[in-house]
């Protein structure tokens, strides 16, 4: 499991769970039809002395190509 470290909180987090799944954008512009794209969603587990993992703070984000919110709010540890 990869640990990442919160930029915004300056705590640790452990990656539990990584899956592939779909995000709903705006409509169509032209047709109104609903679209979505793909995405990866990431549940992290605040680690936290002497509990252990998956016992506690938990937070799931979805991340697609599109967006770039990854990198300016995690850096990447390791295992």
């Amino acid at each position: 499991m990869e640990t990442v470290y919160s930029k915004k909180y300056g705590t640790l987090w452990r990656v539990m769970e990584k899956k592939e799944s779909w995000r709903n954008i705006d409509p169509d512009p032209h047709t109104g039809e609903p679209r979505m794209v793909p995405c990866i969603y990431l549940l992290f587990w605040k680690v936290t002395e002497g509990t252990p993992p998956g016992i506690g703070k938990l937070i799931g984000f979805e991340y697609t190509l599109y967006d770039n919110t990854f990198a300016p709010n995690w850096e990447i540890i390791g295992d």
